[in-house]
């Protein structure tokens, strides 16, 4: 009799707990009760495919718990985990298939969807029900690449250019995510395999317009890769590529001219700069880096002077110092080519400005 009371207010208090209550107003999403969802702040788009490479934002609580036991919220850079490896909850990959990008949603997961009867001792007890928050930040279905990559080179030459080149952005996505991250070695590599697979490509004439767009895009982004690397003539070598694809590509002749510069060659900085503000003539990217180019062949050049003077001038001559100026025909027209340059860009962005504020723009 006494244990049959103590059975009924155990259950009346279960009944009354703030995760009872909580899941009362939630749906169902396994059938079972055993997952339930709460959306906090609607998504976007499709829901997450199944072997998706996921992005997300997550904390998990145990109740009358205000700290969560888990959470990556404080991390600075949030690492891709792909769905089927990296999620260790069954709970969670089950509530992540519901979900859309840019979706905050609540959690409770059962037992048999989280910790089980055993728990995890001693952060999590026994038989314990969790709740998780979990925002959605981003996805990349990454299960057409992780087929195609499975393939033998034979099996891969059949399939469809349409599906290449999906495959192939969906790698240079991964790079982009990795780059954005700062993991420019990991980056370059998933780079190179999209690189990799289009130049492999054998296209129709009227389809190649598409390839060549696809290859455009990862030489640009490898030549960036390899500024980050420290490697100018790698990315001077991917630059080219481009412009070989596109003469009047702007991004390909700024990054070529950053490469040069990096590799004190700059002439060759000037000339792709000078090309590349033909094309857009109000790139703040482009006019700073002339300046910063008029600035550093100057110094350039007086170190070579001083370096002459000290090897090939009198040893105690006091005018020595005098004569470290930048002289010479072509140093200057260089130099105040660059200037004049700098000067009318600046002057010529004030008076597009002083325009377009007059007609309202």
């Amino acid at each position: 009799h006494i244990c049959r009371h103590i059975c009924n207010g155990l259950w009346q208090l279960r009944k009354t707990s703030p995760y009872h209550r909580l899941g009362q107003r939630m749906q169902d999403v396994t059938g079972d009760h055993g997952v339930l969802k709460e959306i906090i702040r609607a998504g976007s788009g499709e829901t997450v495919p199944p072997d998706a490479s996921i992005l997300v934002k997550f904390s998990g609580y145990l109740e009358h718990m205000d700290r969560p036991f888990d959470t990556n919220c404080y991390r600075r850079n949030h690492r891709l985990m792909k769905l089927g490896e990296d999620i260790t909850l069954g709970g969670m990959e089950i509530g992540l298939l519901t979900m859309k990008k840019g979706e905050l949603a609540r959690f409770l997961f059962k037992p048999r969807y989280a910790f089980g009867a055993a728990g995890c001792p001693p952060l999590i007890p026994p038989n314990a029900t969790v709740l998780f928050e979990i925002e959605l930040l981003d996805f990349l279905d990454s299960a057409e690449s992780d087929e195609f990559f499975n393939l033998t080179p034979e099996q891969q030459a059949q399939f469809p250019l349409q599906k290449v080149l999906k495959v192939a952005e969906t790698e240079r996505e991964f790079g982009n995510y990795l780059f954005r991250q700062e993991h420019f070695m990991d980056a370059r590599e998933r780079y190179k395999r999209a690189s990799s697979l289009l130049l492999r490509v054998n296209a129709e004439e009227a389809e190649q317009v598409r390839v060549d767009a696809a290859k455009i895009l990862v030489f640009l982004n490898l030549s960036f890769t390899y500024l980050k690397l420290e490697q100018p003539a790698r990315a001077l070598a991917y630059g080219e590529k481009a412009l070989k694809l596109d003469e009047k590509n702007a991004k390909a002749l700024f990054r070529c001219a950053q490469a040069c510069f990096s590799l004190a060659e700059y002439e060759r900085a000037r000339d792709f700069l000078v090309k590349a503000q033909k094309q857009q003539p109000f790139n703040h990217c482009i006019n700073n880096e002339l300046k910063k180019l008029a600035s550093c062949y100057r110094n350039y050049m007086l170190k070579e002077k001083e370096m002459c003077c000290r090897m090939f001038g009198p040893r105690n001559s006091p005018s020595a110092g005098e004569n470290l100026k930048v002289t010479g025909s072509e140093p200057l027209l260089f130099l105040s080519f660059i200037l004049v340059l700098s000067s009318l860009l600046v002057l010529s962005e004030d008076c597009s400005r002083s325009m377009y504020e007059q007609q309202g723009i």
